[in-house]
C-alpha cells in the first residue's frame, strides 16, 4: 500500500464519500450595471420655521437621603431624562452621593 495518499483520497478518508449534490446549470447573463451618481440636492435658502421641542421621556426618581445612620432624612427629587428606570435610579443615586453618605430610593415614576 502507498503511503502517499492524494488530496481527494485524504477528503474521502476524513469526511466519507460526498451525496452527490445537484447542479443546477444556468446561462450566466452580465446585465449592464447603470452607474449610480449621488448628487446633493439644492436647497434653497426658505424662511426657517421654529421647530417644536420633541418629546423628552423622563423619569422622577424620589430619594431619602442622609448623613447620619439611622437619623434624619430629607427627601431629595432627581429628574433624569431616560425611558430606563434603572439607568434614572443610577444617576440619581450617583449625584446624590456627591452629597449624602446615605442614600435609599423611595420611587421612580414617570412624569
Amino acid at each position: 500500500m502507498s503511503s502517499e495518499l492524494t488530496e481527494e483520497e485524504m477528503r474521502r478518508a476524513l469526511f466519507g464519500t460526498p451525496q452527490p449534490e445537484e447542479q443546477i446549470s444556468a446561462p450566466l447573463v452580465n446585465e449592464p450595471e447603470e452607474e449610480v451618481v449621488l448628487a446633493k440636492p439644492v436647497v434653497a435658502p426658505a424662511a426657517k420655521k421654529k421647530v417644536a421641542k420633541a418629546f423628552t421621556p423622563r423619569l422622577r426618581v424620589t430619594l431619602r437621603v442622609g448623613n447620619e445612620f439611622e437619623g434624619k432624612m430629607k427627601e431629595l427629587i432627581h429628574e433624569a431624562d431616560t425611558l430606563s428606570s434603572l439607568l434614572a435610579e443610577q444617576e440619581a443615586v450617583r449625584a446624590a452621593r456627591k452629597r449624602y453618605k446615605y442614600v435609599e430610593v423611595a420611587s421612580v415614576k414617570s412624569m
